[in-house]
């Protein structure tokens, strides 16, 4: 069997160096905004403590969704500047 060149040969490998570019700059502003949003949605614990003491259900659920949600801004934003 003869072997054929094709022309996406050259595509494959300008592929393989955009691929990691486009990555970089998608990924890069997710981690950086759920780094920035981990460090400030605790302050938002606080006062819905105070304000409430989480009396009633409705105030024990937005803890409660707040604090998964600080959890999921953590573990996305932990790799921010990290070399």
């Amino acid at each position: 069997m003869s072997s054929r060149t094709s022309g996406l040969t050259p595509s494959i490998d300008t592929a393989d160096i955009a691929v990691p570019d486009v990555g970089r700059s998608v990924v890069a502003p997710i981690t950086a905004t759920a780094f920035w949003a981990a460090v400030a949605l605790p302050f938002l614990h606080l006062p819905l403590l105070l304000a409430t003491g989480l009396s009633a259900e409705p105030y024990t659920d937005a803890f409660l969704a707040l604090l998964a949600l600080n959890v999921v801004a953590l573990l996305v934003g932990h790799p921010h500047y990290r070399d």
